[in-house]
């Protein structure tokens, strides 16, 4: 099962090798489409990194895309390794279910890391309350004002037709 969520042999090796190293070891987690990457996603990733020795990223397929009726420019596996290759990110899992806990079950990341823009919501007080009952902590960073890759293909469109 948890062959299906790498890449690679060498990134299966290396969460194996986060799980079953120093106990003290923090792994942290977060997720996103990651398309038209800016500054918001760098920010997000350095942040959470501060906050973890490990950092696990899941990076959304085109499918789970498509369920909010909207289209990655950039494909899924483009985009993995984009995040792949960012120096604060130690490995990159395709998120192919919009189930944290799922992941949860899949990873056991100590450290959830997800924008301010979901805080209060009620999806997320019932995942933290779940999360609670295993010992994951959830941690809200302030969302990117003024940039976002819906913003980025809104301005890119507007541009090509003047």
């Amino acid at each position: 099962m948890l062959r299906q969520l790498f890449q690679t042999n060498i990134e299966l090796k290396k969460y194996k090798m986060y799980k079953r190293g120093d106990e003290k070891t923090v792994v942290g987690y977060t997720s996103g489409v990651y398309d038209l990457f800016h500054i918001g996603h760098l920010n997000l990733l350095k942040n959470a990194k501060g906050l973890c020795d490990k950092l696990i990223v899941g990076v959304t397929s085109d499918e789970m895309v498509s369920y909010k009726n909207k289209k990655a420019v950039i494909r899924h596996q483009e985009r993995m390794e984009i995040v792949r290759n960012i120096k604060h990110v130690d490995v990159v899992v395709p998120q192919n279910d919009m189930d944290k806990y799922k992941m949860w079950e899949r990873l056991k990341f100590d450290i959830m890391f997800v924008g301010d823009d979901w805080f209060e919501s009620d999806k997320w007080k019932e995942l933290d309350a779940k999360f609670r009952k295993v010992g994951v902590k959830i941690v809200y960073f302030p969302y990117s004002e003024g940039v976002s890759s819906t913003l980025i293909n809104e301005t890119l469109k507007k541009l090509r037709e003047e």
